[in-house]
């Protein structure tokens, strides 16, 4: 889809590796803490999922759920709207 809106000047390799040069962009700022932030689309950020109980649905055992570090979206405001007016 990017290299059909870029136009026939852009290669569909060139294409994959600008997608894969932002995706890894975000990946680095994820690990490092930070937010990623891009404008009029949302911001990308790393949240902490608290231990907990959980239950295996096979054997109805309790299980213990370690504490991790999940990655975070939120949608900024015009990707909202553009997602609830549909044309």
């Amino acid at each position: 889809e990017v290299q059909k809106q870029l136009g026939s000047e852009c290669s569909k390799a060139h294409a994959e590796r600008v997608v894969g040069s932002v995706l890894a962009s975000i990946q680095k700022g994820l690990k490092k803490d930070k937010a990623v932030q891009l404008v009029g689309f949302g911001t990308f950020a790393v949240k902490n999922r608290k231990a907990r109980m959980g239950r295996n649905p096979r054997s109805g055992e309790s299980v213990d759920i370690p504490e991790k570090r999940v990655p975070h979206f939120k949608p900024g405001k015009a990707l909202r709207e553009a997602v609830d007016h549909q044309e």
